[in-house]
């Protein structure tokens, strides 16, 4: 494995598997790899700022004074809706490395963008990126695709509380 390894003309960093160790330690997508009740205290984190967004846009549809209900129903909506957004970019940053991982070619680039190449990996470069996408990062996704059925029951929840009041 090392010669096939050490023949690869991609740049350490265009690599899946470092593009994956990176994705991994970044601040950002690091969250959806948090045990549980981190990852959950971080969404809540987001949801609770998106406030300062939506709470007054709110207010601005709905005086609180005069339409509780409404206007926490609508703050909570927008307040969903950026979070959603935060959301959709965990899933596609993790959905990219993904493809990267299992696709049997790699797109490089060797110094620019007009000399785009593409690279076979050798087999066994391939099944060690299966197995990375197959128990590190399939359950990233599987989080992250629960997380967004719970926001749609949410939203869902909160669609028909609105229709009541």
């Amino acid at each position: 494995m090392k010669s096939s390894v050490s023949a690869c003309p991609v740049p350490l960093e265009q690599q899946p598997l470092n593009e994956y160790g990176a994705l991994k330690e970044s601040w950002f997508f690091r969250w959806a790899t948090l045990d549980l009740p981190p990852y959950i205290r971080k969404l809540c984190w987001v949801w609770g700022w998106s406030w300062l967004i939506a709470g007054p846009i709110a207010a601005a549809s709905f005086p609180p004074a005069k339409h509780p209900a409404q206007f926490a129903l609508a703050g909570t909506a927008g307040a969903t809706l950026f979070l959603s957004l935060v959301l959709t970019r965990l899933y596609l940053g993790w959905t990219y490395i993904r493809s990267r991982l299992s696709n049997a070619t790699i797109f490089y680039e060797e110094s620019g963008w007009y000399d785009g190449q593409l690279w076979a990996k050798p087999p066994e470069m391939l099944v060690q990126d299966r197995l990375v996408v197959t128990y590190q990062i399939q359950p990233i996704l599987k989080r992250l695709t629960q997380t967004f059925g719970v926001l749609a029951i949410v939203s869902i929840a909160g669609a028909l509380a609105w229709q009541f009041i």
